[in-house]
């Protein structure tokens, strides 16, 4: 854990991101996505698999992880039609997939309970549309911890857009000085709160890229966040 020296009397609420800081949600989507294609491979379609996982996490890049059509796009782009079958087939493998794969990183639970008790206010800023939050949200039953969530729709902004943070930190009623944003994207998350003058702390346990940004604390895990208080 790589800390630089703060007032740490001064923070009075923690702002997590949600995937990827309290979920191994890359795992998560892979393991998923990848459930689907075999399922399609099984129901008739004609394409290797490593050529048709490729494409969808192309698609996913151009559409994002929460489009609710991508594998309509992805049977139109690999084969010029959609297949109602292995459409069907697809998403039934993919809901069967994630019961019980959803699962927050070790230790998240008890560092909330150990943060809450500390008398800190949490609250979750994410890109996800607010239903497919929650609904990871309750499936890990992290629901009640938080004070404060602020979706996609509530501000119709994305992160690094200054909008979401503003928006969690004027339900928290509390000025950015006091706030923490953790999360595992530098470009979104860490260099988004540092615009507003929050308090930084990059999760790295999440990120698997290669950059090092200039975050107040940077974390191996997550329960080295109870540490810092």
């Amino acid at each position: 854990m790589n800390l630089l020296c703060l007032p740490i009397k001064m923070l009075r609420a923690i702002i997590f991101d949600l995937d990827n800081t309290l979920i191994d949600f890359l795992k998560y989507k892979r393991l998923c996505s990848e459930a689907a294609i075999d399922a399609m491979i099984d129901a008739g379609l004609k394409i290797p698999k490593e050529k048709a996982v490729k494409e969808l996490y192309r698609l996913m890049k151009t559409h994002g992880m929460e489009d609710n059509t991508i594998f309509q796009k992805l049977l139109k782009k690999l084969t010029g039609d959609i297949d109602y079958r292995k459409l069907a087939s697809a998403i039934n493998a993919y809901r069967k997939t994630r019961i019980g794969l959803l699962t927050p990183y070790p230790g998240t639970k008890s560092t909330l309970i150990r943060l809450k008790e500390k008398g800190l206010k949490l609250a979750i800023v994410t890109d996800a549309p607010k239903l497919k939050a929650y609904l990871r949200l309750t499936a890990m039953k992290l629901d009640d911890f938080f004070d404060v969530v602020i979706a996609k729709e509530d501000t119709g902004k994305l992160k690094p857009d200054n909008l979401p943070f503003k928006a969690a930190i004027k339900e928290l009623k509390l000025p950015p000085q006091e706030c923490l944003m953790v999360g595992d994207m530098p470009e979104r998350d860490i260099k988004g709160a540092k615009a507003l003058n929050l308090k930084t702390c990059f999760a790295k346990y999440g990120y698997e890229g290669k950059a090092e940004p200039k975050a107040d604390y940077t974390i191996d895990s997550i329960e080295e966040l109870a540490d810092i208080f």
